[in-house]
């Protein structure tokens, strides 16, 4: 009669199991994959696992020899010693499915020993660990990639702690900025930052905070050399095991030469406006001076008291004019520093009224304001969207060659913006021309240089807003400009 086990069970009630039953019991509720051989090398127990392993069934490996099957040429060296009494742990090892796939095995093997202390069998414990292996190897390979591009990539890769220091950076900082990684980490990142754009960092930073969405930005850098470049980044986050974010890394690029074109073009286009508007100017001009000579001559020969006074209010008021007229197309005329300062919008737009207003009497057309009662007031360059007002009113008032009105509608709407609407009743744009506005140096006018509409898309993108142009041939063109309100 074999021997028997008490197994505690509940309500402390024994369970009489055989050994053959615990080994079962054993075998079949392990995860691992487990088979045992015999002195003689033959198969006499497997698991479930083990068969599902490798795909070969209870019955196709029972009583067969363990050489039967592929295994390595150590594997025969190895059950020798365990047949001795040495156990071998965790050998990593390839096996094959029955399939012919290839498997990543860890396989332990030990002595099997009956009561009396002899050995009269080997019991193997396979697990698969293809996938693991799999993962290891991806994991591998991608950071020798990242490491790759990382370290020949043009553009600076940042890695920044919550606290807003340097924990990496790629060694393209030592080709763009003359600092090397090691110069780098550690340091603060308003270290290397322009003083006047670390306000617009910080808000940067907060709104990536807010949102959860990776932020495109320009601010100026420091170089090693103390000098200043233009810096084009977009900083993400990177988020731990429980969705918090644990740092960010940015991907920058210098961005110093396209600033500089982008600046040229905007010039160019100031000076093309300046040169256009000047015949207007000068005819504004030429109006009230005609009006100052006259009243000159007869506040010279009349000697009457009111009608001196009288004379020299028209000459008060005429002066004037000139003096608004000479300062807003010299404002224009100037160039100016990007500054992004708080200013209404009316006053821009009336500003912009005012340098056109002379090119509008010109061409016989009025421009009409529709304004909401309470000022908006704007985070912006004024002179910029100057700019970009002035191209847009100049070219509806170039559309109505026989006059028209030119009506500018101002309305906010939901999220802080404002639409400002400028729309003209001019000769329209024709639909297969629609295209290819905006494109630099296109332009449908004889005397154009086809970078007014390039150059002011950008400035409103800069300013975070956005440009619509609708138009049908003969109802006139309606430009619709997005912008944030503060």
């Amino acid at each position: 009669m074999p021997k028997s086990f008490p197994i505690i069970g509940k309500e402390d009630k024994s369970i009489i199991l055989n050994p053959d039953e615990i080994i079962d019991l054993f075998l079949n509720c392990s995860a691992d994959g487990i088979c045992i051989i015999d002195m003689e090398d033959r198969f006499i127990r497997v698991n479930q696992m083990y068969t599902k392993i490798f795909g070969f069934t209870e019955d196709v490996l029972l009583g067969r020899k363990y050489d039967d099957f592929p295994i390595p040429d150590s594997v025969k060296e190895i059950k020798e010693n365990v047949k001795l009494g040495s156990p071998f742990h965790n050998i990593i090892t390839q096996r094959f499915h029955k399939d012919g796939r290839v498997l990543d095995i860890a396989v332990s093997y030990s002595p099997f020993r009956n009561s009396k202390g002899e050995i009269f069998a080997i019991i193997a414990i396979y697990r698969d660990i293809t996938d693991s292996v799999f993962i290891g190897k991806e994991l591998k390979r991608t950071r020798e990639l990242y490491k790759l591009i990382t370290e020949n990539t043009e553009d600076m890769i940042k890695v920044y702690s919550k606290d807003k220091k340097i924990v990496y950076a790629s060694p393209s900082h030592e080709r763009a900025l003359g600092y090397t990684p090691e110069q780098l980490i550690g340091r603060d990142i308003f270290d290397i930052i322009s003083p006047d754009d670390r306000g617009h960092f910080e808000r940067v930073f907060q709104k990536l905070v807010e949102t959860n969405e990776p932020q495109l930005f320009q601010v100026k850098v420091l170089t090693g050399d103390k000098e200043i470049i233009y810096s084009e980044s977009n900083l993400s986050p990177i988020y731990n095991e429980q969705k918090e974010i644990e740092s960010y890394v940015s991907v920058g690029r210098n961005i110093t030469d396209r600033v500089k074109n982008d600046q040229a073009l905007r010039n160019l286009d100031r000076l093309s406006i300046i040169g256009q508007l000047a015949a207007g100017v000068a005819h504004e001009i030429r109006n009230p001076l005609t009006s100052l000579k006259g009243f000159s001559k007869l506040l010279k020969s009349t000697p009457n008291k009111e009608k001196q006074d009288h004379y020299l209010s028209i000459i008060m008021n005429e002066l004037d004019r000139i003096d608004i007229i000479v300062n807003e197309f010299m404002s224009l005329a100037k160039p100016q520093a990007i500054q992004y300062e708080r200013e209404s919008l009316y006053l821009i737009l009336e500003s912009t009224v005012n340098i056109l207003h002379p090119q509008a009497l010109l061409h016989n057309v009025q421009i009409i304001n529709h304004y909401q009662a309470n000022d908006i007031d704007l985070l912006c360059s004024p002179h910029q969207l100057k700019q970009v007002f002035v191209n847009f009113i100049k070219n509806a008032i170039e559309a109505m060659p026989n006059g028209g009105d030119i009506h500018i509608k101002v309305e906010k709407v939901e999220g802080n913006k404002v639409l400002i609407h400028i729309f003209d009743e001019g000769i329209g744009i024709a639909t297969d021309l629609m295209r290819y506005l905006g494109t630099p140096f296109y332009t449908t006018k004889e005397k154009g240089i086809g970078l007014g509409l390039t150059v002011s898309n950008k400035i409103i993108q800069e300013h975070k807003g956005t440009m619509k142009i609708e138009s049908q041939p003969g109802q006139g063109t309606t430009i619709i400009i997005e912008l944030e309100y503060i």
